[in-house]
């Protein structure tokens, strides 16, 4: 066996970004990433499944040539995405015989994405299948996981599950399948808490279309593949079907150091009472991080500081980086600190409207905290903590 290959006649074309580090011009991209692009070889045709961003076509268009692929009958499309589509184009110059095939939904939008036309496109529906001789693809819609035209694909006699974005990861490694789940761990569950939770629900319907197929390999887009795939499906059943934890999440801004102060005595306080709290300082607090501790986390304390009349630009930030993941937070609070007046607690509230969640009583103080601003932290810890334990959070 090659480094491409993963069973006779199927070998993994795609490309390793090592030195990429921010995706859509948001994503941190701490250990760089891979764009998975694989070739399945049947006795009579030849697919290539999904393609690479188009920064690194080349790498794809190298591989096919060492493997000598003169004849490409099928481009599957899972994902509409650039990482994933962008360079069709480059691949059907170079075999203009191969048609695509996606879900009808993708199709209009490679159309208005990459200009492709129409005629070189062959749409699939929820189980369809599509022979390549001694080997057939299933095709498994799995809308909203994380686009709306989005697809897996699965190769029935060698029980591979082409599964585009889902249980993906941000991680750039040579080895082909996974080494060190630890790593890979965390590296999918920055990936689902910043990419799939905001689709949990879809998630949950998704993986319940896959629980009767017999699954011996997951490759999909991005990192490595899982040769023991029972290690990711466990995972995103308890990211998505698990209650959150006994887990405070505590961003914080602070420009002079009272709700600082505050968030240090506060973080004190729930931990003497056996709640487990994830601090970040938003001046230089890395997104993703933030992302794995939402998928835990039962309750939001977000702390701000007043700039002018509203809460600090970060916080406010945050708060709608939150609302958009749409965690399965269950509570929220905010403390803080101003000067003469603000307007922090309205605005940070009215960026929450995507959660359902039941707002506890801020501690938002003027000026540096008193006795009476400590005492009130007591009261609110001992509020998040009774919440807790009412709801079995541990």
């Amino acid at each position: 066996m090659n480094k491409l290959d993963i069973k006779p006649g199927i070998d993994a074309v795609g490309a390793i970004d090592w030195d990429r580090r921010l995706f859509d011009s948001l994503i941190p991209l701490p250990d760089g990433t891979s764009y998975n692009s694989f070739l399945v070889r049947g006795s009579e045709k030849t697919a290539l499944i999904d393609t690479v961003d188009p920064a690194l076509d080349y790498i794809l268009i190298d591989n096919l040539d060492r493997l000598k692929v003169e004849q490409l009958d099928y481009i599957i499309c899972n994902h509409a995405e650039q990482d994933h589509a962008g360079s069709i184009p480059v691949i059907l110059d170079l075999y203009p015989e191969a048609k695509v095939a996606c879900t009808p939904k993708c199709k209009g939008m490679l159309i208005d994405l990459l200009h492709l036309d129409e005629s070189v496109f062959i749409t699939v529906n929820d189980k369809e299948t599509l022979s390549l001789g001694n080997r057939a693809f299933e095709f498994i819609h799995a809308p909203w996981v994380h686009w709306p035209e989005t697809m897996v694909t699965y190769l029935r006699e060698d029980k591979i599950l082409f599964s585009c974005d889902f249980f993906g990861s941000h991680l750039a490694q040579s080895a082909l399948y996974v080494q060190d789940e630890g790593q890979v761990y965390e590296s999918a569950k920055r990936y689902f808490g910043e990419i799939m939770m905001p689709f949990r629900v879809n998630i949950q319907k998704n993986l319940e279309k896959l629980k009767d197929y017999q699954i011996e390999i997951i490759a999909p887009s991005h990192g490595p593949l899982y040769d023991k795939p029972k290690f990711i499906l466990d995972a995103y059943k308890s990211w998505v079907y698990d209650e959150p934890g006994n887990v405070v999440l505590l961003p914080y801004v602070s420009m002079h150091g009272s709700t600082k102060d505050m968030v240090n005595y506060l973080v004190e306080a729930l931990m003497e009472r056996g709640v487990d709290v994830k601090q970040f300082d938003l001046t230089v607090a890395d997104p993703g991080k933030i992302a794995i501790a939402l998928v835990d986390s039962a309750t939001l304390v977000l702390a701000t500081c007043t700039v002018l009349s509203g809460a600090h630009p970060l916080a406010a930030n945050a708060a709608f980086l939150v609302n958009a993941l749409r965690p399965n937070l269950k509570f929220a609070t905010i403390i803080g600190s101003f000067g003469w007046g603000s307007r922090a607690i309205e605005q940070i509230t009215g960026m929450l409207t995507n959660l359902k969640l039941e707002l506890i009583d801020p501690v938002y103080i003027k000026g540096n905290p008193r006795e009476e601003d400590f005492k009130a932290l007591d009261k609110l810890a001992d509020s998040i903590a009774q919440k807790h334990r009412e709801h079995g959070y541990k």
